[in-house]
């Protein structure tokens, strides 16, 4: 957890300036989110979680709508950032495995920015999400997902000298892969530590565990997957590359919901709700 915490600390000055990756991710999270949870009328009372709020640009946007927001997250660096962008909002330091909050505080909660791929026990703090929810509530849920184009140029980078940069060696990659194959796996990620990459049967289970029923699923970064996330990991793109970019987004922007290229996509997004 410590080594998570000082990841996010050293990145609260500059978690805003979001490179070309980040750029189109959040552009479709918050157009999911937008699509998913109701805007409120005035006035209304209803109330809505960021679990893993960062520095609360997605706080915001549950503002926004029209819910009284919250904002959790470990990095008290984020945090600072987060007050000072919302300071009608609520945040409070805390983990997802252990929620500072009573059952079935909210109405909607959001966990994006691949918060749960970076936690130890997803099982727990899926049903933490799950207890903090009110029945009928709605979580929109982002993940690292396992069966990707990314996991292709990984490999390809691992059996050619680590040429793409990711970091990682045939052996680690082997091992971290000589699993079942509907079970989650985790590899390190450059300047990011180790994360957790999902199945989709396997979140599945997960939020069904959690008393969640997943009722549509989304993936981001399928066909912008034909050019390798190391490359897009930096302030600006090589001009040449911006125009192919910008297609290649517009293009994953309308396959979100296709099977095919959710099924490559680097990001899965699920939207589901409380049952009872």
């Amino acid at each position: 957890m410590d080594d998570v915490v000082g990841v996010f600390d050293a990145m609260a000055a500059t978690y805003d300036e979001l490179e070309p990756w980040y750029e189109h991710l959040y552009a479709r999270v918050h157009a999911i989110v937008r699509q998913a949870l109701p805007r409120l009328a005035p006035g209304a009372a209803a109330s809505a979680l960021d679990a893993g709020c960062g520095t609360g640009f997605q706080t915001a946007l549950l503002d926004a709508l029209g819910y009284r927001a919250h904002g959790v997250d470990l990095s008290p660096g984020l945090l600072a950032v987060a007050h000072a962008r919302l300071p009608r909002a609520t945040f409070v330091r805390g983990r997802l495995e252990a929620l500072p909050y009573g059952d079935g505080s909210f109405d909607a909660v959001t966990c994006c920015g691949s918060t749960l791929s970076f936690v130890a026990d997803p099982a727990t703090a899926l049903a933490e999400l799950g207890r903090v929810l009110r029945p009928g509530g709605r979580l929109v849920l982002e993940v690292e997902h396992k069966w990707s184009a990314e996991l292709a140029w990984m490999a390809a980078s691992a059996l050619t000298g680590d040429a793409l940069g990711y970091g990682v060696t045939a052996r680690t990659l082997w091992q971290a892969l000589a699993r079942p194959l509907r079970e989650s796996c985790v590899l390190a990620y450059p300047g990011y530590g180790r994360l957790r990459l999902f199945t989709a049967t396997e979140l599945r289970r997960l939020l069904t565990a959690a008393g969640l029923v997943p009722t549509t699923t989304w993936g981001i970064h399928s066909v912008t997957g034909l050019m390798p996330s190391t490359v897009l990991h930096r302030p600006r793109l090589p001009g040449a590359l911006r125009p192919v970019y910008a297609a290649l987004c517009a293009v994953d922007g309308l396959m979100t919901r296709v099977p095919p290229a959710r099924g490559v996509a680097s990001s899965l997004v699920v939207l589901a709700r409380k049952t009872t």
